[in-house]
């Protein structure tokens, strides 16, 4: 199985939505991704696109508050913001090609050291799904990701080289695993931040890749 130790999945997608800034359209990505509507991130003003159409939506409707007509690219049941709009498909795709999205937060099955990272297919398939990923991956002007570090198997999903089909090449700016924040830096990984409980030396034996770690190395928080 893999690791239960360091962050929660809604710890993970907190600490990336606060590295959206003030103004940023924000498309949130099928999984641990759609947990970042749920961050209280104060003042900052961001809107949250869904490549379904739902432009300005907020966090994951509660129970008894569903709306059957209003979901995510995920399909979970999502709220509202003032000024929110639902647009059609086409004009959704149209504001990720044209270059609109300032981030997006994908999932993935793995991430390179370079930027390269895979989320559509995994090893011994015959088919995956792409759906907007490759759109996405390179329409927004900043990448990040949210993964898990280790596979269920314990083998690593942050590596020197993608083993099965990447998405997109050299994109990638930020991940998050429960592990901590990293930024692949070319022929390494850097950690930025590490999460509590968790040593360098855990990282470094999970990690598929040269691991580096900042100077000014810190703890999620």
């Amino acid at each position: 199985m893999s690791d239960s130790i360091g962050l929660t999945r809604q710890q993970m997608a907190d600490r990336i939505a606060h590295l959206f800034e003030d103004g940023w359209i924000v498309n949130l990505g099928v999984g641990m991704p759609t947990l970042c509507s749920n961050t209280d991130i104060g003042e900052t003003d961001i809107i949250y696109h869904s490549e379904n159409g739902v432009i300005g939506y907020g966090p994951i409707a509660p129970a008894g508050g569903e709306d059957l007509h209003l979901v995510n690219a995920g399909g979970q049941y999502v709220t509202l913001r003032p000024g929110a709009a639902v647009v059609h498909h086409a004009d959704s795709f149209a504001m990720i090609r044209a270059g609109r999205i300032d981030v997006t937060v994908l999932g993935a099955y793995e991430v390179a050291c370079n930027g390269d990272f895979a989320n559509w297919k995994v090893a011994g398939a015959k088919g995956g799904g792409i759906g907007g990923a490759m759109d996405l991956a390179v329409g927004a002007k900043n990448v990040f990701l949210i993964l898990e570090h280790t596979t269920r198997n314990g083998a690593p999903r942050l590596v020197r080289e993608c083993a099965i089909p990447a998405t997109a090449r050299g994109v990638v700016k930020k991940v998050m695993t429960n592990y901590g924040l990293f930024e692949p830096v070319g022929t390494a990984f850097r950690l930025l931040e590490i999460a509590p409980g968790i040593e360098v030396e855990q990282v470094r034996a999970r990690t598929g890749a040269e691991l580096v770690v900042a100077d000014d190395l810190r703890q999620v928080g």
